[in-house]
């Protein structure tokens, strides 16, 4: 029974310190583009159209 004095508080600091974690993941962008890197991929590094969908990503990135 006195374990549960020390488990319950280390539970509750446990998930207050994963809720904080995600809502910094959140805040810091970390899920503004999810599309982005699985589809570079797939592309050239040296085509053109690939460098300038870059270039407005960057763009928009340095907006937001």
């Amino acid at each position: 029974m006195a374990a549960l004095y020390y488990m319950i508080p280390a539970a509750i600091g446990l998930v207050a310190l994963a809720i904080w974690c995600f809502f910094w993941a959140v805040n810091s962008g970390q899920f503004d583009d999810l599309d982005g890197p699985a589809h570079s991929i797939l592309f050239d590094d040296e085509d053109p159209a690939h460098l300038d969908g870059i270039e407005q990503a960057d763009a928009k990135a340095k907006r937001d």
